[in-house]
């Protein structure tokens, strides 16, 4: 029943990260079209946009969201490959181990984004 839950939070990971890196390319990678509906006018990776990101809470939101659900679904996938390949009795050595890899990732992650908030949104 457990691993049911988990699977089942994998898949609505999946399909936020759908919906979280569909706004990214469109805002970061479709600039022609962004221009084309009016929205904005600045490319997106120039400087003064990027810290106009790293100013915005709903950016941070957004970029925190990203990377939780990012790392959580890669994780919880790699760990069932690996729980197949290695051996299904060491599954929870390699849960711990990928649930620490996950914490220091998030970590290091929120970190930089949460600095360039702090530093640039003053």
């Amino acid at each position: 029943m457990r691993e049911a839950r988990y699977w089942l939070f994998s898949l609505i990971a999946a399909a936020c990260l759908i919906v979280l890196l569909g706004l990214h390319l469109l805002l970061m990678h479709l600039n022609t079209l962004v221009e084309y509906l009016g929205l904005t006018s600045q490319e997106p990776l120039e400087y003064t946009a990027v810290i106009a990101r790293g100013k915005s809470l709903g950016w941070v939101v957004g970029y925190l969201a990203l990377l939780s659900l990012a790392l959580y679904h890669g994780l919880y996938g790699l760990r069932s490959v690996l729980s197949e390949i290695i051996s299904p009795n060491r599954g929870h050595l390699i849960t711990i181990a990928l649930t620490v890899l996950g914490f220091i990732a998030f970590i290091i992650g929120t970190y930089a984004v949460i600095a360039t908030y702090i530093t640039e949104g003053i």
